[in-house]
């Protein structure tokens, strides 16, 4: 069965809770992720909450990855860029495009990748960052030259973290897509739809 077009009306599924609807845990872990470095709960933790002992040890999981890993955040933002994209994920991209952007990506790497291109003129950290993870998201893994490179730019703790930002992010755009989690209110469609 295809996927929704993107430019069919879609009701969100999994909708913002009210607090006086919220179960004991479900108000804690929302008070967790509100007094963290996300300052409020949005997003893909909306549709979390619904599990609220899953969404606790993953929004750690997600605050480590962005705030706390040693990765270049240029480059993280570029590997959570091409995680959004291979999901076609319009939550996800519009919010790390603007984290992408401010932490200097080229806009039209950026670009590239949203039209599904190889971008033009990447430094060499980027085109490691993407050929890691182009490789890894369509194969399922990676050559051993790719992966030396990797590891030779990156070492092995930046190898695993820009794997766990595709995966993680990878996770967190299923449930996006799955809860139809709607961009906010007048932004449009950032993403280009691929026809399956």
């Amino acid at each position: 069965m295809a996927a929704d077009h993107p430019d069919t009306p879609r009701p969100e599924r999994l909708p913002r809770i009210a607090p006086e609807n919220m179960t004991e845990a479900q108000r804690k872990v929302a008070a967790e992720i509100a007094a963290g470095p996300r300052g409020e709960l949005r997003g893909p933790f909306i549709a979390l909450l619904r599990s609220p002992e899953l969404a606790s040890p993953v929004q750690k999981v997600g605050e480590y990855l962005r705030y706390r890993s040693p990765l270049d955040r240029r480059t993280a933002e570029m590997a959570t860029l091409i995680a959004a994209r291979h999901h076609s994920q319009q939550y996800e991209w519009n919010a790390h495009h603007a984290h992408a952007m401010k932490a200097g990506l080229d806009p039209a790497i950026a670009q590239a990748i949203a039209e599904g291109r190889r971008p033009a003129g990447m430094a060499g950290d980027e085109e490691i960052v993407y050929d890691l993870l182009t490789e890894t998201l369509h194969n399922k893994s990676v050559c051993d030259a790719t992966y030396a490179r990797a590891v030779e730019k990156f070492g092995e703790q930046g190898l695993v973290d820009l794997l766990a930002i595709a995966g993680y992010y990878g996770m967190l755009a299923i449930i996006l897509n799955v809860a139809r989690t709607a961009l906010p209110a007048g932004k449009p469609l950032p993403l280009p739809f691929f026809p399956n």
